[in-house]
C-alpha cells in the first residue's frame, strides 16, 4: 500500500464509520440487538482478517482483564450512541459523540495527573459550545435533548476506553478489535437474546452490513492505512466522520440540520482537528486523539 492508496483507504474508513448511525437507524430493531448483531458479524470478519494476516499472538492475564474491561466499555459506547440514533437521529448522535476528545483530555488530567494545555483547554472550550449549539433548548422533555445526552455519555464512555487502551498496549490492534467485539457480544447476548425471535431479515441484512462493512472493514482499513501515514493525519481524516454521517443521514432520512446545528458541527469538527495538529508536547503521544488505539467505532 502506497501513501495515495492508503490515504483512499483511511477516507473510506471514515466514510463507513460515518454510515454506523444510518445503518443502525435503517435496522428496526432495538440498540440492545443492533449493537449485538453488530458484535458478532465484526468477530467473524475480524477473525477472517486475524487468519488471512497472521497477527494474533498469546496475551499476559493483564491483557485479558484489560481487554474484558474495554469491551464491557465498548459494549455501552455502542448502546448509547444507537440509542442515540433512534432517539434523535443520527446528526446530533453523531456529533453528540465526537465530544470524545473534549472527555479524553479531561481525564487525562484527573487519570494520569497531566497538565492541561492551554490549546486542550481552548478546545474543550469548542466542543462544549458547539454542544450547546446542536440541540436548540435543553428540556428534557425533548428527543433532541435526550438523544444529545445519550450521546454525550457515548462520548464519555469512548474516551475512557481510549484511556483504557492507552494505559496498556502490546496487543496488535485487529486482534484488541476481535476481542472486545467477541465481550460485547456475551455482555449484550442475555438482553438480546428474547428480542432476537422478531428481528426482520432486512433488518439482519442492515446489522450484518453494519457489523462486516463499518466496523470489521474499516477497522482494517484503518490499521493497513496506519502502516503508511501518520496518526495524526488518519486523526484530521477521522474528524469528518461527523460530516459524512450528517451528509448521509440528510441524504437518505431527510434529516436537515439547522443553520445552528451546522455551526455548532463546524466547532465540534475545528476541534478535533486542533487536537489532532497541535503538537501535544513530551507529555502525550501525537496519535493520542487517533481512534487507532480505541477500538472501532
Amino acid at each position: 500500500m502506497n501513501h495515495r492508496t492508503a490515504l483512499g483507504a483511511i477516507h473510506l474508513g471514515a466514510l463507513l464509520f460515518g454510515l454506523s448511525g444510518v445503518l443502525g437507524k435503517l435496522a428496526m430493531a432495538s440498540a440492545v440487538v443492533v449493537v449485538f448483531g453488530r458484535a458478532v458479524f465484526a468477530v467473524l470478519a475480524l477473525g477472517v482478517f486475524t487468519g488471512v494476516s497472521g497477527a494474533w499472538q498469546p496475551m499476559a492475564r493483564r491483557d485479558v482483564r484489560r481487554l474484558v474491561v474495554a469491551g464491557g466499555l465498548l459494549a455501552a459506547h455502542w448502546v448509547s450512541f444507537f440509542i442515540a440514533v433512534k432517539v434523535a437521529g443520527v446528526a446530533v448522535a453523531t456529533l453528540g459523540f465526537a465530544s470524545f476528545p473534549a472527555f479524553t483530555v479531561i481525564l487525562e488530567g484527573l487519570v494520569f495527573r497531566e497538565r492541561v494545555r492551554r490549546h486542550e483547554l481552548f478546545m474543550v472550550l469548542l466542543v462544549s459550545v458547539g454542544l450547546a449549539l446542536v440541540t436548540p433548548a435543553f428540556d428534557l422533555a425533548s428527543q433532541a435533548t435526550n438523544g444529545l445526552l445519550w450521546a454525550v455519555l457515548s462520548g464519555l464512555t469512548f474516551a475512557m476506553l481510549s484511556l483504557l487502551n492507552r494505559a496498556g498496549k502490546g496487543v496488535p490492534a485487529v486482534q484488541s478489535a476481535l476481542c472486545q467485539n467477541a465481550v460485547v457480544a456475551l455482555c449484550l447476548l442475555p438482553f438480546a437474546m428474547p428480542q432476537l425471535g422478531a428481528v426482520r431479515a432486512l433488518d439482519w441484512l442492515w446489522i450484518g452490513l453494519l457489523g462486516i462493512f463499518c466496523t470489521g472493514l474499516a477497522h482494517s482499513l484503518f490499521v493497513a492505512s496506519l502502516k503508511v501515514i501518520k496518526a495524526r493525519t488518519a486523526a484530521v481524516i477521522f474528524a469528518l466522520e461527523p460530516v459524512y454521517g450528517i451528509g448521509l443521514a440528510w441524504l437518505i432520512f431527510s434529516e436537515t440540520p439547522t443553520a445552528r446545528m451546522l455551526l455548532g458541527g463546524v466547532l465540534i469538527v475545528l476541534a478535533i482537528v486542533l487536537a489532532s495538529w497541535i503538537a501535544p508536547g513530551p507529555r502525550a503521544k501525537p496519535d493520542r486523539y487517533a481512534p487507532g488505539h480505541a477500538p472501532d467505532r
